[in-house]
């Protein structure tokens, strides 16, 4: 078991047989699938990020940021979503580390790192980069950002696109406004204490939002999605989501020059 997160890195013995996939919908054939091996790559990441990967701080005047650098070569800036964490990563860092160093970092969470959520702006989450980025003095990055943090890297790429050489934008948007439900349940989750781990329900809401994850990805890696999506704070996420609720980022995409590379699905 992990010391820093919990999560066994036993767990997931290798696959010796088929496994079975599909889309989940009724009457979509099930097809016969390669053995699967995640589980062997996510456990080595684990271990190799935890021997390998340095993790630093940096108090960026908002907040503590908690960020680790591994590997070797030009840098990749990695900039995670709405509720995940740099650990997240560990598989994604794993195979660049002998061609890229990364540097994933901590969105503020309000729990432990001296964050104000309360008069956080999008702005702020754009200059916090930039302080990581000046930081390392760092003149010139490669930018990844997923899912909540492709809003961020957007506003990077137009503010100042002499940073960047080239960004990835995973499960990207730059308009997302929130379902009714969404909304009603963020407004409130702003001020409730505890972790997105402590919600009841929560597993089955997620298997229903996104079934392809349970059905199509190994145990540890899911396993490791979930501790890493279930440690952040529900007042953090609800305070990202009411955020990306008003947030537009579509006039900024003409502005941006820097070459992209979208990943959905």
């Amino acid at each position: 078991e992990s010391p820093r997160t919990g999560v066994d890195i036993r767990l997931g013995e290798r696959a010796r047989s088929t496994v079975e996939v599909g889309t989940g919908r009724p009457g979509v054939p099930r097809l016969p699938a390669l053995p699967d091996n995640t589980d062997d790559l996510c456990r080595d990441a684990l271990r190799a990020f935890d021997r390998d990967a340095a993790h630093r701080t940096l108090d960026t005047g908002r907040y503590r940021m908690r960020f680790s650098v591994w590997g070797n070569g030009p840098p990749l800036v990695i900039v995670h979503g709405l509720s995940d964490a740099v650990r997240g990563f560990a598989m994604v860092m794993h195979a660049l580390a002998p061609r890229f160093t990364s540097v994933a970092y901590e969105l503020p969470n309000g729990l432990d790192d001296g964050a104000n959520l309360g008069t956080y702006r999008h702005t702020h989450y754009t200059a916090d980069l930039f302080a990581l980025l000046d930081h390392l003095r760092l003149d010139r990055v490669a930018v990844l950002g997923s899912s909540f943090g492709t809003t961020v890297a957007l506003r990077a790429l137009a503010e100042r696109p002499g940073r960047f050489s080239r960004c990835v934008l995973k499960g990207g948007f730059a308009f997302r406004p929130l379902k009714w439900y969404e909304r009603l349940g963020a407004r409130q989750g702003r001020y409730w204490t505890g972790r997105l781990c402590e919600l009841p329900f929560r597993e089955f809401a997620m298997r229903r939002a996104c079934p392809a994850t349970w059905e199509r990805c190994a145990p540890l890696a899911r396993k490791l999605f979930l501790d890493c999506n279930g440690q952040t704070p529900i007042r953090a996420a609800c305070r990202r989501a009411v955020m990306l609720d008003k947030l537009d980022r579509r006039p900024l995409l003409p502005s941006i020059g820097t070459p992209v590379l979208l990943i959905g699905g």
